[in-house]
């Protein structure tokens, strides 16, 4: 079974657009947005299992120029 969960992503100043199109070259992010708040983009990534999750996160998005901070959210299943 896939694991899906949502990256929160600081970026700094002038690079969100940048960011964005960066993101958008990855497979594993199904899609992102620009929202207002805390956070300057949320990516939702899907792979294999969790671990995989984490080498999208740390070994890829994070490696993004610009992007200063994320939170990964693992989505889970309640029922």
């Amino acid at each position: 079974m896939a694991a899906t969960a949502y990256v929160l992503i600081e970026g700094a100043a002038g690079r969100i657009h940048r960011i964005i199109e960066e993101l958008r070259k990855i497979d594993e992010v199904t899609s992102c947005d620009a929202v207002t708040g805390q956070y300057d983009v949320i990516a939702r990534i899907e792979a294999e299992d969790i671990n995989a999750l984490g080498r999208v996160s740390y070994g890829k998005i994070q490696m993004i120029d610009g992007v200063l901070r994320t939170i990964t959210c693992n989505v889970i299943q309640l029922v």
